[in-house]
């Protein structure tokens, strides 16, 4: 019998949510997911190991390719908190550019899955702090 976890509410939820994401399938680096169009894998896409970005959809979605209001309110209050190339935040405030900033720093070269883990528990705290 599958039972199904409950789906994060809140934006600090989500980030804790996201965090066990990459805690139980890894972080990945340079995509959303390991090969994507399924070339070389028949596993599903929510059980790969996935970028921040990823995580944060799958963890409200159940899917790391669908977006919804929550998830992209997550990604937006994540990518102000993030630090890449001395930039706090993208230049622009658009959907497409909160993510890449996320995708920047979680692609840098020694990002671990632990510090990722780490940044969206924080992440976590300070939103249900803010709220």
């Amino acid at each position: 019998m599958d039972v199904e976890l409950p789906r994060p509410t809140t934006v600090s939820a989500t980030f804790r949510a996201a965090a066990r994401v990459i805690a139980a399938n890894g972080h990945y680096q340079g995509d959303f997911v390991p090969d994507p169009f399924d070339r070389e894998m028949c596993v599903p896409h929510f059980l790969r190991p996935m970028s921040m970005v990823a995580a944060l959809k799958a963890a409200v979605t159940g899917d790391p390719h669908v977006t919804s209001l929550l998830a992209d309110e997550a990604i937006a209050v994540l990518a102000l908190r993030l630090e890449v190339g001395g930039e706090m935040g993208p230049y622009y405030g658009d959907i497409f550019s909160l993510e890449e900033h996320i995708a920047a720093w979680g692609d840098l070269p020694d990002r671990t899955a632990e510090s990722v883990i780490c940044v969206l528990y924080a992440a976590g705290d300070a939103a249900e702090v803010a709220a």
